[in-house]
């Protein structure tokens, strides 16, 4: 077996789970489905994955490895070329972020099961997604305390963390706010993203 099969056979086990869980969700689906759904035997998904929750943590770092880097890449641009502005570091958060629902290979599918994570409680997953990716949060986080120096610190992680939680509800298309004929989705996220913005900043600097 070549290692371009190797990578075409994981792909479609990490894509069929990804679509599964957002259906499903991570305890509604079974290795079964998946092995339907991808087209492959479970010796497949013992051998690339080992398990169901190992499974579960590669869909998250196959999305959020690149999006983290997006991210920090984003914020270290924003420190340079407008030092002292929270909305070009809100910027950096929240716009790589919405353009994942833009993904035509997945990413839709991701946003929702990223909301699964949100929604349903897995202290495995939770912990998975706070060792690997918790580093880009404290990085905006220093960001933005430096912005609001008359911040504390808890008050600072309560609205970082009401600011993510908006963020995952926009990015899940859940609300109220439905795309307007004419309007391209790149339009729309772009709406999104500067409305988002404006309301978190609002929300950081409230006193």
């Amino acid at each position: 077996m070549t290692a371009t099969t190797h990578f075409n056979t994981k792909e479609r086990i990490l894509g069929a789970a990804e679509e599964l869980f957002a259906q499903f969700g991570f305890a509604g689906t079974s290795l079964r489905q998946v092995t339907s759904r991808a087209d492959v035997n479970i010796a497949a998904v013992n051998y690339h994955f080992g398990s169901k929750e190992n499974l579960v943590n590669e869909v998250f770092r196959r999305r959020l490895d690149e999006l983290s880097e997006n991210r920090l890449k984003a914020l270290k641009a924003a420190l340079t070329e407008s030092p002292g502005s929270l909305e070009a570091i809100l910027a950096a958060f929240i716009e790589p972020a919405l353009a994942l629902t833009l993904d035509r290979h997945g990413g839709s599918a991701f946003v929702r099961v990223l909301a699964r994570a949100y929604a349903e409680k897995n202290d495995r997953l939770r912990k998975f997604l706070s060792d690997n990716y918790g580093h880009v949060l404290r990085d905006f986080a220093k960001a933005i305390a430096a912005c609001l120096p008359g911040l504390g610190k808890e008050e600072l992680y309560w609205r970082l963390d009401f600011t993510a939680g908006a963020l995952t509800y926009a990015m899940a298309d859940f609300g109220l706010i439905k795309r307007p004929a004419g309007v391209s989705e790149q339009q729309h996220c772009e709406r999104a993203a500067r409305e988002l913005i404006r309301f978190a900043a609002a929300g950081l600097r409230a006193v």
